[in-house]
């Protein structure tokens, strides 16, 4: 008896590392679903499951990922990171990870990303980083995102985002911007123009509300008129020269300027290079003043030609029926000097 027991508890004991499912983790082996959400966890499992297709690691306490952190599941497609205390995630720490399509990041702390972050992911479909600390962009993170649909960087501290990023995810449709620290500046009319293009095409995303300059705080990005965007500075020959060689003199070499520039860059340049536009209203108001101006003379001209045209009729008038008058007058008169003769006889 104390034998049957004996192995009995074995085989509960090595259950778990027969089905391969981590101590602290729920797994579902038809799906390939392992669980290992709201388990206090300080770092991911080393033990999961190879075959493993999603994996829940929400409302735990991981606050770092080493490089190639889930190389023990290849097979990934889904990853549920919500609610953790991420604040940096390496370059390489999603290596290995080819077939990952939805990637959840939200409610971390993370600050900024590097460029190459997700660039070991090129199946990736679905990214959310809302409710971080977030305040910079890079124009890139890897390789044009060509499968990309849906991308949120919501409630976040980005000021400004580059267009150019947006543009390599060619096959976006659900964008979420808001909550964010927008500065509607000239920097950022760029992104407008592309929000534009983007609904147009059936697009979907939310509001950006400006945060700042004052002339625009709690406005609309995209209901603000084109016209009505100062244009950036321009700077000063003499204080991009001084920028140069003190730069130069820091690194021991003067830099010479990039002779191409990102599809981003070259938007921040041409926002700078842009010259001014008048206002418009002045616009507006110079058109109608040209137009009244044509409008009055036509009109001016046509009635000194109607009073040229009356006074002369008047005038011919005038003097057609002087003749007919003095021709009738003058038999009258004949006739009445031969009676007049003829009664003083």
């Amino acid at each position: 008896m104390e034998g049957e027991l004996l192995l009995l508890s074995s085989m509960i004991f090595l259950l778990p590392v027969v089905c391969g499912c981590p101590e602290r983790c729920r797994c579902h082996s038809p799906s390939n679903f392992v669980d290992c959400s709201r388990q206090g966890l300080a770092e991911v499992p080393s033990d999961l499951p190879p075959q493993t297709l999603t994996l829940h690691l929400q409302d735990n306490q991981i606050r770092q990922l080493p490089a190639s952190a889930f190389k023990s599941v290849p097979q990934l497609t889904t990853l549920n990171l919500y609610n953790n205390s991420l604040s940096n995630l390496t370059s390489g720490v999603f290596h290995g990870l080819q077939h990952l399509r939805v990637l959840n990041l939200t409610q971390n702390s993370l600050h900024s990303l590097e460029s190459r972050l997700f660039h070991s992911l090129p199946q990736l479909r679905e990214l959310d980083l809302s409710s971080n600390n977030i305040s910079h962009l890079p124009t890139s993170l890897g390789e044009p995102w060509e499968n990309l649909t849906v991308f949120a960087i919501q409630q976040n501290q980005l000021q400004q985002l580059d267009r150019a990023l947006l543009e390599s995810m060619p096959r976006v449709r659900h964008l979420f911007l808001k909550d964010n620290l927008w500065k509607c500046n000239c920097h950022l009319l760029s992104l407008k123009l592309w929000l534009e293009t983007f609904i147009y095409k059936g697009g979907i995303t939310d509001s950006i509300i400006c945060a700042s300059p004052d002339t625009w705080k709690g406005k609309d990005l995209l209901k603000i008129p084109h016209e009505l965007y100062q244009p950036c500075p321009f700077p000063s020959p003499d204080l991009q020269s001084s920028q140069v060689q003190q730069l130069g003199a820091a690194h021991g070499a003067v830099p010479r300027p990039p002779e191409s520039h990102s599809s981003g860059e070259r938007d921040h340049w041409g926002c700078e290079i842009k010259p001014k536009p008048r206002p418009a209203n002045l616009r507006h108001a110079v058109a109608t003043i040209v137009i009244a101006g044509v409008v009055c003379g036509i009109v001016c001209l046509m009635m000194l030609a109607a009073a040229i045209y009356g006074c002369t009729y008047a005038a011919i008038t005038a003097q057609y029926h002087g003749g007919r008058l003095a021709q009738i007058n003058k038999p009258a008169k004949t006739e009445g000097k031969e009676l007049f003769d003829s009664s003083t006889a």
